[in-house]
C-alpha cells in the first residue's frame, strides 16, 4: 500500500463516526438512509450467507456486480442491465448503491435470486469484508465511481472492475489531478474504461484509465414508458395554455425561478413582445430532481401566494392551479408528454445540469441555462441538433420555453428533431453489453 492511500485509508477509518451522524441526519428527510446502515461498513445480515452464492450461468457462477450511486446511475444500470441478461440468461445481479433513491429504484429491477446492498465506506477492512461476503466474478461501476480502496481490494481479490458509461468533466479531472497521487492508482487499477465521448475518453487516459473503447451514452437506449408518455399527452390536451416543465429542479433554482415568475407576474405588459414573455401566459410545471424536497417546494410556492397542484392528488388530470407540482418518481416520461418544453434542472444554479436524454427520447424539446458541465458533449449536441437551446440565465430561459411553445411550426420542428437527436445516438447498450461478455470470455 502506497503512503498516500496507507494516509487516506486512516482518514476514512477516523471519519467513519461522521459518516454515521451524516447517515441519521439525512434518515430525518429520507428514511431510507436509516436502513442497513451496518452494510455500508460492510456488515452484512446473516441471512445473505445462506444464499447459494454459485448459482448462475456466468463463467464462474458468481455475481455479477453493478454499482450505480444514485437515481441518474441506477437508470442507466437498468439500460445496460436488460442487455446482460439477454447475454447471460440466468445471471445473478449484485446491486449496490449510495443513495437512498438510487436504491429505492434498484429495488424495481430486482429478480429472484438477486442481491441489493449498500456499497461499503472506501475502507480496507469494509472492502474486503463485502469482497469476501459476495464474491462478485465481475465488478461493474456506473459512470464515476471510483474509489481508490475499492479498485486495490478488487485487484486484490482477482475480480475486474471496470467503468461503464464513464464520464469525466474537466472540473473533475482537475481535482483528481489536484490528488494524483490517489486518484492515477485507483483509475489505473480498473480492467477497462468504457467512456461515453472521445473527450471523456482523452481527460479519462490523462488519469491513466484503461479506456477500452468509446460507447456513447447508455441513457439514449432508454425506451420512454408508452403508457406513461401516451397519459401526458393526453391531459396535455386537456389545458388551454402552453404547458412549460422545469425538469429535476435543483436546490435554489425554485427560488430563482419563483423570483422571475412574480416579477412577470406584477409587471404590466409593455408590448406584445413582452406579453408573449409574460410566463402567467402559460402553465407551468415543476419538477424537483429529490423526492425529499416536494413538500419544500411546495411549502415555497404557497408561500408566495400561489395554488399548487400536486400530482399525488391527481385523478382524472391536472386541477386548475397557478402551478403544478410533479411529486412522484418514476413518471418523467409522462411529465415530458405532458410538456410542450422544459427548462433542464441544475443548469440553471452552478451544478452542472441534469441529463436531458429522456426529454429527447420523448420529443420534448429542451432549454438549457449556462451550466451543463456535467454533460457538456450531450448538451452541445443537443443544440447542434436542434433539439435544445441554450441561453444565459433564468428570465431567459423562461421566456425562452414560452416562446417555442407559443410558435406550433417552431416547436414541431424541434420535438422533430429531439426525436431524431436521441435515436441517432443509440447503441451503447449493445457495446457494452458485449464488452462484458467478452471480459468474461478472456477469464
Amino acid at each position: 500500500m502506497s503512503i498516500a492511500r496507507a494516509l487516506y485509508s486512516i482518514l476514512t477509518w477516523c471519519a467513519q463516526p461522521l459518516l454515521r451522524r451524516k447517515l441519521r441526519r439525512r434518515a430525518r428527510a429520507e428514511p431510507g438512509y436509516a436502513h442497513a446502515v451496518g452494510e455500508r461498513f460492510g456488515r452484512y445480515a446473516p441471512p445473505i450467507d445462506s444464499l447459494m452464492l454459485h448459482s448462475g450461468t456466468d463463467p464462474q457462477g458468481r455475481f455479477v456486480w453493478i454499482h450505480a450511486v444514485s437515481l441518474g446511475e441506477t437508470r442507466a444500470a437498468a439500460i445496460l442491465l436488460a442487455a446482460l441478461r439477454e447475454r447471460l440468461p440466468g445471471m445473478r445481479l449484485l446491486l449496490t448503491h449510495g443513495t437512498a433513491t438510487g436504491r429505492a429504484e434498484g429495488e424495481k429491477l430486482l429478480l429472484p435470486g438477486d442481491v441489493q446492498v449498500w456499497l461499503p465506506w472506501d475502507t480496507p477492512g469494509a472492502v474486503a469484508r463485502f469482497l469476501r461476503k459476495f464474491r462478485p466474478a465481475i465488478g461493474i461501476l456506473m459512470e464515476t465511481e471510483v474509489w481508490p480502496n475499492l479498485v486495490a481490494g478488487c485487484r486484490q481479490h482477482g475480480v475486474p472492475l471496470v467503468l461503464a458509461n464513464a464520464r469525466l468533466s474537466e472540473k473533475s479531472l482537475r481535482k483528481a489531478q489536484r490528488l494524483s497521487r490517489l486518484s492515477r492508482p485507483a483509475y489505473a487499477g480498473l480492467a477497462a474504461a468504457w467512456a461515453q465521448t472521445e473527450d471523456d475518453a482523452t481527460r479519462l487516459r490523462a488519469l491513466g484509465a484503461p479506456v477500452r473503447g468509446v460507447f456513447g451514452n447508455l441513457k439514449f437506449d432508454v425506451v420512454p414508458d408508452a403508457a406513461q408518455l401516451a397519459q401526458g399527452r393526453a391531459w396535455r390536451g386537456l389545458s388551454l395554455k402552453p404547458v412549460l416543465l422545469f425538469a429535476s429542479s435543483r436546490e435554489g433554482e425554485e427560488a430563482m425561478w419563483l423570483q422571475e415568475f412574480l416579477k412577470q407576474k406584477q409587471a404590466p405588459a409593455q408590448s406584445e413582445q413582452a406579453q408573449e414573455a409574460i410566463n402567467t401566459e402559460a402553465q407551468w410545471l415543476i419538477v424537483p430532481r429529490h423526492p425529499q424536497r416536494f413538500d419544500e417546494v411546495h411549502q415555497l410556492l404557497l408561500d408566495a401566494g400561489l395554488t399548487v397542484s400536486r400530482r399525488s392528488t391527481w385523478a382524472a388530470g391536472p386541477d386548475a392551479a397557478d402551478v403544478w407540482l410533479g411529486d412522484s418518481l418514476g413518471e418523467m416520461a409522462l411529465y415530458y408528454g405532458l410538456a410542450d418544453t422544459a427548462l433542464l434542472g441544475g443548469s440553471f444554479a452552478p451544478l452542472g445540469g441534469q441529463n436531458l436524454i429522456e426529454a429527447a427520447a420523448c420529443g420534448c424539446p429542451v432549454v438549457l441555462g449556462p451550466h451543463t458541465y456535467n454533460f457538456a458533449d450531450a448538451a452541445d449536441l443537443a443544440c447542434a441538433a436542434g433539439a435544445a437551446q441554450r441561453v444565459d440565465g433564468m428570465a431567459e430561459g423562461m421566456a425562452a420555453a414560452c416562446a417555442v411553445a407559443s410558435d406550433s411550426a417552431r416547436l414541431l420542428e424541434m420535438q422533430d428533431d429531439a426525436l431524431r437527436f436521441a435515436a441517432a445516438h443509440r447503441g451503447a447498450a449493445k457495446a457494452t453489453g458485449d464488452a462484458v461478455v467478452a471480459l468474461f470470455g478472456r477469464r
